[in-house]
This record gives C-alpha cells, sequence and structure tokens, in this order.
C-alpha cells in the first residue's frame, strides 16, 4: 500500500469513529464568518497591547492549511477565500472534549474557530480559540506544502486542489473575473447594449473553423455549436441597435494547445457610423485602462519582456509586415509559385487551391507574427481571406481590417463591415465554390443574414477580442490554460 493509500485509509477510519461518537462530519449550521482579510485589514497594524483592548470576539472558518501540536496546545494556518490567519489552540481553553475531537483533525479539514485577537512572540497576528468546531472532513490529503502539485496536467484536472494550494493561481483567475468587469463596465459607460445571441446556430457563421455539431430532437435537426456570434450581432445593428457588444463562450472543433481550447472566452462589440480606424484607437483606449487598473500603468513585464501599451501603438499593412519582418522580397508576394516554394520550404502541407491572400497569411504566421511582441495593428488584409470585411476603397483588392499582436500572439480581429447584400451574397458564393469535400466548415450560405442586409445596416465596424489571451498577458501566463478554470483535456482514464 502506497504512503497516500495508507493515509487516506486512516483518514477514512478517523471519519468512521468521528460518526460513531455522533461528530457530524458535515455539519449545515454554520453562520457566515469574518473574513481573515477583513481581520488583516483592520487589526494588522496593532501591536499586542492595542489588540488586549480590543473586546470582540472573531469567529472564522476555513481549511486547515498547516498544524503544530505541542502536547496540550497547537497553532495551525486557517485559510479561507480570502486569505489565511494562525489560530491558537489551548485544551484549558476550548475545553477536555473540544480537545479531544480537535485531535482528530487533519490538515485540509475545514474548520470553525472562535476567539479573540493576539500577538505570539514573534509577533504574528493570532486567533486565540475560545471554541472549535468541524466543518467538513477530508478524506483524502493535500499535496506536500513545499512541493505541492508538480504536474501541470495533475494541476488543470484537479483545480481545486491548485487553487487550495497555490495563492497566485487564485490571484489569476480574481484577475480574470476583474478584467471581465473592467470590459463590461468600458462598453457600457460608453453606450453599448450587452446583449446575448444563439449558441446554438443552424448555419456555421461568422469565422471560418471546424464547428461542433448537436442534434436537437424535437426539431429533428442538426445544430452547430457557434464559432462566432458575428452574424447574429450584425442583424442587432439592422434592427436599430447602433452600439452592442456580447461577453461569451465560443466553440471550435480544432486543436489544442498553448494558445488554443476549443471552448474560449471572446469579447464581440460592434458600432454604427464608425470605421475600423476608429476601433483601433478605442482598442488602444480599452487596453490602456485594464493596464492601469491591473498593472497600475501602460509598461509591465510579460514572460521577462517589457511590455509598452502606451499609445499610440505600431501600424503597419500585411504587405510592409511580410517585407520588412518576415524578409519576403515584394516580387516574390506577387508570384504565386514563389509563395508556394517559400511555404514548402517551411514545412506547411498546400492543397494547391489556396488564394494567394491564404499564402500570405499562412507566411504571416510563421515569419511574422511571433515577432510582433510590442503591441502591433496589422492592417490590410486581402479580399480574399477577409469574406465580411468591406473592401478598400482605394484598392479593392484588400480591405478594411486589422488584426492585434501582442506578445508574439493574435489578441483581436477587426474590420469596417460589408453592408452591401448584393456583395455579400457574392462573396458567399465564392467561398463556398472554394470548398472542397474535406473542407472544415459545410458549406450552406445563411439566406437570413443576407434578407437582414436587404433590410438596411449603417455603416460599421466591429471587433472580436480573445478574452483568454488577454487574461494571459496582464497575468503573465505563458500558457492558455493556466486562464480557464478547467481546461479541455482528454480522459483521464
Amino acid at each position: 500500500m502506497s504512503d497516500e493509500s495508507l493515509v487516506i485509509k486512516q483518514r477514512r477510519e478517523k471519519a468512521e469513529q468521528l460518526e460513531k461518537d455522533n461528530i457530524s462530519l458535515y455539519p449545515n449550521d454554520v453562520k457566515t464568518p469574518e473574513s481573515t482579510a477583513t481581520i488583516r485589514r483592520l487589526y494588522d497594524s496593532y501591536d499586542a497591547e492595542a489588540l488586549e483592548k480590543v473586546p470582540d470576539s472573531f469567529r472564522l472558518a476555513g481549511r486547515i492549511m498547516s498544524l503544530r501540536r505541542f502536547g496540550k496546545a497547537a497553532f495551525l494556518h486557517l485559510q479561507d477565500s480570502s486569505g489565511q490567519l494562525q489560530a491558537h489552540v489551548r485544551r484549558d481553553m476550548v475545553g477536555t472534549e473540544a480537545y479531544s475531537l480537535f485531535k482528530k483533525f487533519d490538515i485540509g479539514d475545514l474548520i470553525e474557530v472562535k476567539g479573540k485577537l493576539f500577538r505570539t512572540r514573534v509577533g504574528e497576528l493570532t486567533v486565540s480559540a475560545e471554541t472549535i468546531g468541524l466543518v467538513t472532513k477530508s478524506l483524502k490529503p493535500l499535496p506536500e506544502k513545499y512541493h505541492g502539485i508538480k504536474d501541470k496536467e495533475i494541476r488543470y484536472r484537479q483545480r481545486y486542489v491548485d487553487l487550495i494550494m497555490n495563492q497566485e493561481v487564485r490571484k489569476v483567475f480574481r484577475t480574470r473575473s476583474r478584467i471581465i468587469q473592467i470590459l463590461r463596465e468600458y462598453f457600457t459607460s460608453h453606450g453599448f447594449l450587452e446583449v446575448e445571441t444563439p449558441m446554438m446556430q443552424s448555419i456555421v457563421g461568422g469565422a471560418t473553423a471546424r464547428p461542433f455539431t448537436t442534434h436537437h430532437n424535437a426539431l429533428g435537426m442538426d445544430l452547430y455549436l457557434r464559432i462566432a456570434p458575428e452574424l447574429y450581432l450584425k442583424r442587432l445593428l439592422v434592427g436599430g441597435f447602433d452600439k452592442v457588444f456580447e461577453l461569451g463562450r465560443n466553440f471550435r472543433n480544432e486543436g489544442i494547445s498553448i494558445q488554443h481550447n476549443p471552448e474560449f472566452t471572446m469579447l464581440e462589440f460592434y458600432e454604427a457610423y464608425v470605421t475600423y480606424e476608429d476601433l483601433m484607437m478605442r482598442t488602444e483606449e480599452l487596453f490602456s485602462r485594464i493596464a492601469e487598473e491591473i498593472k497600475g500603468g501602460t509598461v509591465f513585464s510579460y514572460q521577462e519582456c517589457m511590455m509598452n501599451l502606451t499609445p499610440p501603438w505600431c501600424r503597419m499593412t500585411l504587405e510592409e509586415a511580410l517585407i520588412e519582418i518576415g524578409q519576403v522580397p515584394q516580387k516574390d508576394l506577387k508570384n504565386r509559385k514563389d509563395l508556394e516554394e517559400r511555404l514548402k520550404a517551411l514545412g506547411v502541407p498546400l492543397k494547391g487551391n489556396e488564394k494567394t491572400g491564404k499564402l500570405w497569411t499562412k507566411l504571416f504566421d510563421l515569419l511574422v507574427e511571433p515577432k510582433l511582441i510590442q503591441p502591433t495593428f496589422i492592417s490590410h488584409y486581402p479580399l480574399d481571406v477577409s469574406p465580411l470585411a468591406r473592401e478598400n476603397q482605394e484598392n479593392p483588392e484588400i480591405t478594411d481590417r486589422f488584426e492585434l499582436f501582442i506578445g508574439g500572439r493574435e489578441i483581436a480581429n477587426a474590420f469596417s463591415e460589408l453592408n452591401d447584400p448584393r456583395k455579400q451574397h457574392q462573396r458567399f458564393e465564392k467561398q463556398i465554390a472554394g470548398r472542397g469535400d474535406d473542407d472544415e466548415v459545410p458549406p450552406e450560405l445563411d439566406e437570413d443574414f443576407i434578407r437582414a442586409l436587404e433590410v438596411g445596416m449603417p455603416p460599421a465596424a466591429g471587433e472580436g477580442i480573445g478574452v483568454d489571451r488577454v487574461v494571459m498577458l496582464f497575468t503573465d501566463s505563458p500558457s492558455i490554460r493556466d486562464v480557464i478554470l478547467f481546461p479541455q483535456l482528454r480522459p483521464e482514464y
């Protein structure tokens, strides 16, 4: 029997004995306790003499994280959702019966302690227990304090244990929550309406990706988990909502990596009577606000690199980036054969029917994107990789579109919206005609979206921001799995 199995066996036997002694392992009469953070905020500045004059007793509930026994007394650290506080338990204070019960407690148990505050000889703020009781019995041991969980996959699978043991992990997800609040506050304060659009859709649209398929029994039809909410949000522009945003989940049935999870969070917003250039300035403003609140300024470290989010940010066209950063000669960009040879030399498999714009973006992904560490807007994407974007008035072969890159990865995608139903219908038809039998997206034209455009959509621009990647940036996290509470993993067994 392994050491862990032996500990679990001992704990189960201890739990059985407690129940025989009529001690509830999972009582439900614990009232809302004070938080350790509140106690520290109020009394951390008190010295020993000042604490003696505080008449109040404080009731805490939390998990035992450390336990040192000394015969008739013990010290323990109690952890709740806000932090830790030391408690001192003495037999002559809590009574012989309660102390005998306390001796059966283990590290990891949830307990309740009530008592007054004092400082130990080494100056640590401590609760002197007057009463103590069991709240929840832990049947499995926590990882050893100083080594924790070393295997990252176990950390992701057992996130509940990871959160117990690692204060920095808890901080990441508190920061994530605050970032999402900032996003909502920013858009609502600028007159945007938060909306909810369908997550199950009958036609895949708004992006190019392999969808998850499900089936609705009552309707007798297949549905797809949405890969993007874009086409529904633009219907709302038609309906008269000039500023809308949605924070929600998207689903793409594709690979898993440090940058990709099949279920991820996106912010998409659409604004009438602006262009993609206006959204560049709004994006700078939004990210600066997040940086000021989360990092205390627009200059901060990410993965040992100093990031500077102070506006204005660098702006380059896709062609300029390929020439200047990717070191691709301009003449090669105009020659399909040269593009294909470059990509094959880089190990990129090609079908042979890719549009020139697709070849450009494949080269960009390999040669340019990893080098875009500081915030950079890349604009003027080719028409054939931007089926929903408005074409540039001066050069109809490119679109009024940008993607934002920070830290060597794409963070956002935006463009002035195509609102001409005739052109959009043609774009959809070309997109469908260019797909092969094995392509990822079912070839189906969204006739209702065309009908909505025919009713009339105002000139507008829209943007999608990858929230998980934003959180990675502002929490100094190298992997998307570090900022998703329960990332998708293969079955354990």
